[in-house]
């Protein structure tokens, strides 16, 4: 069971996509607001790379950033694979926490 992480700004429109997209796609996610989260923007930038957001993390080497409906479709059937052979997975929507 995973949880993506999505780290995006206010008013960003990719983002919007990507949160929507994985909506449809039963992905389960957590939004974190680079704009107000140093750390988080620390790590987006130095750690992984980018810069341009949103910045959608599955695990330590699945990444991406910008709006990617490929890497969606390719992550959403992984978690239909691992439901089909009985490994747990979630697909409800995590809403945007504070």
């Amino acid at each position: 069971m995973f949880t993506a992480i999505v780290y995006s700004t206010p008013e960003c429109m990719q983002c919007k996509m990507t949160y929507r997209a994985l909506d449809k796609a039963g992905i389960t996610y957590r939004i974190v607001d680079v704009a107000e989260d140093d750390a988080a923007r620390e790590f987006v930038t130095d750690e992984l790379g980018y810069s341009q957001a949103p910045v959608v993390v599955i695990d330590d080497q699945d990444h991406w950033s910008g709006f990617r409906p490929d890497q969606i479709s390719r992550i959403a059937q992984a978690n239909s694979s691992a439901s089909a052979s009985g490994t747990s997975v979630t697909t409800t929507r995590k809403d945007q926490q504070s």
